[in-house]
């Protein structure tokens, strides 16, 4: 039996306005309620506020408010019981925050410490019109494509796009593209030397395939990072696309 503790109070707040995104109302709404876990404002064990409670504080129809708690519960982070109410059973930020976005040259060719690549595709002779755009570097004429999903604890975070020089990528091995990352994958190429790399990143929502290969909801938020090298002659060794997961991804940028 659940203790019987109060049911969280939401106090004061500014009015919620879910007009003003693309975003699914429901997705929104679970990702404050997940916010409100992670910050105690829902407290482990305690009850939150009741399905009308919440419509009546978001403006919202009690339709889309158990959309939203539905989400949580496929986390684990709630727990419903008839006519007991909803308890928290989890806390997001200690159990998935673990993947991080490195900014450092030395944490770029670090692999991932318990991670799995599984290989979805990998084709041969694309032309450098393929490339996704980058600022740096003159293509090469011909690339070889990659695309990998990496795995961690049983859960995808990673869905990234290789592309790599095709004359270098003979010298990859199957073991490498199963345990490398992508910059590590070029760096280790025998006769190889990256003269400058650069990485982007901007904050997207996840489509439809995305969304399916990530097992995440439509429009959830992921991170999308571009990388890409060069060989000291100016040519483009390597341009990779990784898009994240948003829950497990913890982006430490070094002020300098």
């Amino acid at each position: 039996m659940p203790p019987a503790a109060p049911p969280a109070a939401s106090g004061p707040r500014t009015a919620i306005d879910l007009n003003r995104s693309a975003v699914a109302r429901y997705i929104q709404l679970a990702t404050l309620f997940r916010r409100r876990i992670e910050q105690g404002a829902w407290r482990l064990d305690q009850r939150i506020p009741t399905v009308d409670e919440l419509a009546a504080e978001c403006g919202v129809a009690r339709a889309t408010i158990r959309q939203a708690l539905d989400l949580l519960q496929q986390d684990g982070l709630i727990e419903r019981f008839r006519a007991k109410g909803t308890f928290v059973r989890g806390a997001p930020t200690e159990n998935r925050l673990w993947c991080d976005v490195e900014t450092d040259w030395s944490g770029l060719l670090r692999s991932r410490e318990g991670a799995e690549i599984e290989i979805l595709d990998d084709r041969s002779g694309l032309s450098p019109a393929a490339l996704p755009t980058v600022e740096i570097g003159r293509p090469a004429p011909l690339y070889r494509h990659i695309r990998r999903r990496h795995w961690r604890d049983g859960q995808p975070f990673l869905l990234a796009d290789v592309y790599l020089n095709e004359r270098l990528s003979l010298k990859v091995t199957e073991e490498a593209l199963r345990s490398r990352t992508a910059l590590k994958l070029v760096a280790g190429i025998p006769g190889v030397r990256i003269a400058d790399a650069r990485q982007t990143l901007t904050i997207g929502t996840a489509d439809v395939e995305t969304a399916a290969a990530l097992h995440l909801p439509l429009n959830a938020p992921v991170a999308l990072v571009r990388r890409a090298a060069v060989d000291p002659r100016g040519v483009l060794l390597m341009v990779a696309d990784g898009i994240y997961r948003g829950d497990v991804v913890r982006i430490d940028i070094k002020l300098r």
